[in-house]
């Protein structure tokens, strides 16, 4: 699907624990600069990201800030609306030097356990039609476009989740996410870093001030929005204030 309008979140404005954000970068310029060499060892030249952790900590928008800085489109597929021949279709048809998004992959019918083959051909004859549009995309639908003879070229695949345990192991192995990177609850340190991104006139005291003040913030989306809705002028702290005072009386 197409998106009219979309911009692409600057990677500096996404905040990560300190040194993740660099390593995830490094580690894509490495792959991108070692299309020679994947081809030299006969290796398939794709990647796999596994991005994980609790809503609103920044996995999409980690996601987007990656693909424009590497000048990336965003292919992002809902593995409901397929099965697993339309799902292999679609993957054929993304140009390469794209990515390739899953969003909340935990939720796919098939996330936890390979499909009941058994079971199925009860229903309906193995193979047909209407066997695989009632499974939609099977686990083993899925590991054949990842990392299976028709899996493309030139590709980062990128798998975000809320509930990692959810997923089966045969997903998790190298070829398929060769790159996990967990997005935990936010520290006071990026909350400050944010602060200081969206007001970069306030010194650290009066950032920690705030940050302190509204503790009960668990998210970087929760806290974004607290400070999407102060509007242009940061907040006065106490001590400001009272530095303000000092200048005034000694001035």
């Amino acid at each position: 699907m197409r998106v009219e309008g979309y911009t692409p979140r600057s990677l500096d404005s996404v905040i990560l624990k300190a040194g993740e954000k660099e390593c995830l970068v490094q580690d894509i310029e490495k792959f991108k600069g070692a299309q020679e060499r994947y081809r030299k060892l006969g290796v398939p030249y794709h990647r796999g990201y596994l991005f994980y952790g609790p809503p609103g900590s920044g996995k999409t928008s980690m996601v987007s800030a990656l693909a424009g800085h590497f000048g990336m489109s965003i292919y992002a597929i809902n593995l409901t609306d397929f099965n697993d021949k339309s799902l292999s279709k679609a993957i054929n048809d993304v140009p390469t030097k794209s990515l390739i998004l899953f969003e909340d992959i935990d939720c796919m019918k098939t996330g936890k356990a390979r499909p009941d083959e058994e079971g199925a051909a009860r229903e309906a004859p193995s193979g047909s039609t209407e066997a695989q549009d009632r499974l939609g995309v099977t686990l083993s639908g899925l590991l054949n476009v990842l990392d299976g003879f028709c899996a493309p070229e030139n590709m980062l695949f990128v798998m975000t989740t809320n509930k990692m345990d959810m997923l089966d192991r045969a997903l998790l192995r190298p070829g398929r996410i060769d790159y996990k990177l967990f997005f935990g609850d936010v520290l006071e340190e990026q909350k400050i870093e944010l602060y200081r991104r969206f007001f970069p006139n306030t010194s650290e005291s009066e950032a920690r001030w705030f940050v302190e003040s509204h503790e009960s913030t668990e998210t970087m989306a929760e806290f974004q929005g607290l400070l999407l809705d102060l509007g242009d002028l940061p907040p006065v702290s106490a001590e400001s204030e009272l530095q303000k005072f000092r200048h005034i009386i000694t001035g």
